[in-house]
């Protein structure tokens, strides 16, 4: 077999390449992954040293997982698509509210066991795949792409609107000035220089931060050499009934988030997940979750931002990601290596994020493109589910966190807080009412099983 017979998903780069482009597809995720451990953290009022613990679990988790997805393990683990593994947002409001009921035990047994629940439900939730034809997944990689620009603002602007620093002129500056550079890179660059244009710009953001006293160096002198938790750090696990179905719930939605950014990469690259590879992929978050319950650390689902990165930059080899992850899992175990990325500041890090979720809406556009919209309800179907999904995403309190179902159970918080699954849910539904039950198939739905 030729170089030319092989899929550029499978496809090896040159070692000077893979590093780069797998430094660059960490870099876009970092910011993203370790927000979850400071905001569990810093809300129960757990030590620096504590919190320092549970990020270095969480950059070796989604370490292993994302080398899981790249490279794939025997029939039941991993897509084997360039898939960047990370903390999912969606766990940190019920992981507050368990600790603050049942202690950290319960949080990290609850974790334990939706982490089995998704490993077992991942193949029959798979299945579901032809229920996500362009109309629905075109609808949620949308509004997972417009619902994070708001994570990627908060990083250029700040994340407290009642701070006096919040949307400081010098800071807005900075993030123009990179996806300017972003900009220009893309268009003249050309070849390798074009693919990694994003680290470029974040790299002269860096040089340009320092000047303005944004780069804190002082970190990386008090980061250890080896900082990783022995298993249940906090003690035995214990298992809550109300925690763990809470917990199940929370991977049922890491499920949803995941199964969009896993078709979208499909179709990126050119491969089209099946359902068995889908389920492979699926079940990697449920071992995310496994290995979190036992390393404290946190479930992690696909990254959108690293999806929009591979639409960016054409680079679809699976290997470039493997080098990511074995990146992610020497930081996770050294963390003066964790300290020199996280010496970036939210600025320049945020303006290229904001450029990836973009994309990944543009790729939910291009989905959309492919929808037939005439003569049938398919224009009524998009509408009412990016106009309710993104009531969540807009209203949110001083430090960007929903607070549309703040009044609501605890458990409908953990389902309907997230934009995105609020997003799925309709749009899956709708799709279900309008184009199936008690009708022929709308025009769009042969496109699902033809991939066209």
């Amino acid at each position: 077999m030729t170089s030319r017979d092989v899929h550029p998903v499978d496809q090896g780069l040159p070692a000077g390449r893979l590093a780069l482009l797998g430094l660059q597809h960490m870099s876009i995720m970092y910011a993203g992954s370790v927000a979850v451990p400071l905001i569990v953290g810093s809300a129960l009022k757990l030590d620096a040293a504590t919190i320092a613990l549970l990020v270095n679990a969480d950059l070796l988790v989604a370490g292993i997982a994302t080398l899981v997805q790249a490279v794939g393990v025997g029939r039941f683990l991993g897509i084997r698509l360039p898939v960047v593994a990370g903390a999912t947002f969606s766990v940190v409001n019920p992981m507050i509210l368990i600790a603050a009921q049942y202690g950290m035990p319960a949080v990290y047994g609850a974790m334990l066991v939706s982490g089995v629940f998704g490993l077992l439900v991942a193949r029959p939730f798979a299945k579901l795949i032809r229920f996500f034809p362009p109309l629905v997944s075109g609808t949620l990689l949308v509004v997972i792409g417009v619902s994070l620009v708001g994570p990627g603002t908060a990083m250029i602007a700040g994340h407290d609107t009642g701070s006096p620093d919040y949307a400081a002129p010098s800071h807005i500056a900075l993030g123009f000035g990179v996806i300017a550079l972003v900009v220009l890179f893309t268009r003249v660059l050309r070849g390798f220089a074009g693919q990694i244009g994003p680290l470029l710009a974040m790299a002269i953001g860096l040089v340009a931060a320092i000047p303005m006293g944004l780069v804190h160096w002082d970190g990386i002198g008090a980061a250890g050499w080896f900082g990783l938790a022995s298993p249940f750090h906090f003690g035995p696990p214990t298992f809550p009934v109300a925690a763990v179905l809470s917990m199940c719930v929370v991977m049922l939605v890491t499920l949803t988030e995941s199964t969009a950014d896993l078709i979208a990469v499909g179709e990126i690259t050119g491969r089209r997940p099946s359902d068995a590879d889908l389920a492979r992929g699926l079940a990697t978050d449920g071992l995310s979750a496994v290995l979190g319950g036992v390393l404290n650390s946190f479930p992690d689902t696909a990254f959108a931002q690293n999806v929009g990165l591979v639409r960016m930059t054409g680079v679809r080899s699976r290997w470039v990601v493997a080098v990511t992850g074995g990146v992610l899992v020497v930081m996770g175990l050294v963390p003066k290596v964790g300290a020199v990325v996280s010496a970036v500041p939210e600025p320049v890090i945020g303006a290229v994020a904001v450029v990836m979720f973009a994309m990944v809406a543009a790729v939910g556009v291009q989905n959309l493109g492919r929808v037939e919209f005439s003569g049938n309800h398919n224009t009524f179907v998009v509408a009412v589910s990016l106009g309710v999904g993104l009531l969540p995403a807009f209203a949110v309190d001083r430090f960007g966190n929903s607070i549309f179902f703040q009044h609501f159970p605890a458990w409908l918080q953990t389902i309907c807080g997230s934009p995105i699954t609020v997003t799925a849910i309709l749009a899956f539904s709708l799709n279900l009412l309008f184009n199936h039950l008690g009708r022929q198939a709308a025009p769009d739905l042969p496109q699902a099983s033809t991939g066209t």
